[in-house]
């Protein structure tokens, strides 16, 4: 793959996933413990930049009274209501500082769901970009992560999920999410492998 036609793609890599007193920290950080996510995805954000890839970040953010969102409303949604997470302007909705963005780099805007692409305008800038590949990785492996890989493969994107640097709930949710559905719509491989495959 050509770097110049290559993006990596981070989902949710805010407070209120990622650091300690988050509001949904505490669901994932014994799944980010065990895949060590966190500083593998340092790692492959550091290679990354070297090698010239594209970097693009994925938050997602609420108004405080999470108007997007149906009333009443169910399921994922329901839980960043209750916990009162990704409010716009919060501490918890903050992109962390270890994968901090450079200022050339992208953030979307308007995520409101949970598939990058749905609420943004991910596939213009892709393509204006003349991306070809990407590589995705973030938070929920089995939510926002799946949600996200199975349209880029419906656009015809050539898709990796980068297994060593996704979370969720459990480990079980985990790996049966990269065994039994992520192998349907990507290559399933970790950031060192990944990073081999870029020219």
């Amino acid at each position: 793959m050509m770097a110049s036609q290559t993006a990596l793609i981070l989902i949710e890599y805010q407070h209120d996933f990622t650091s300690v007193n988050g509001a949904l920290h505490n669901g994932v950080k014994d799944c980010m413990h065990q895949t060590n996510m966190l500083a593998n995805s340092q790692a492959a954000l550091k290679a990354a930049r070297e090698k010239g890839v594209t970097v693009i970040y994925s938050p997602i953010s609420f108004s405080d009274n999470y108007r997007e969102l149906r009333k009443p409303t169910y399921g994922v949604l329901q839980n960043v209501i209750s916990a009162k997470a990704f409010r716009q302007g919060s501490w918890g909705a903050e992109i962390i500082d270890n994968v901090k963005p450079l200022s050339h780099e992208i953030i979307l805007e308007g995520k409101r769901g949970l598939d990058a692409f749905y609420s943004t305008n991910l596939d213009f800038i892709l393509r204006q970009l003349n991306i070809k590949s990407l590589a995705i990785c973030g938070f929920l492996t089995n939510c926002c992560v799946e949600s996200t890989v199975r349209t880029a493969y419906e656009k015809g994107y050539d898709v990796t999920t980068l297994n060593d640097c996704c979370a969720t709930l459990s480990m079980e949710e985990h790996n049966m999410a990269l065994e039994k559905d992520l192998t349907l719509f990507s290559h399933v491989i970790n950031h060192k492998e990944w990073l081999k495959t870029i020219g």
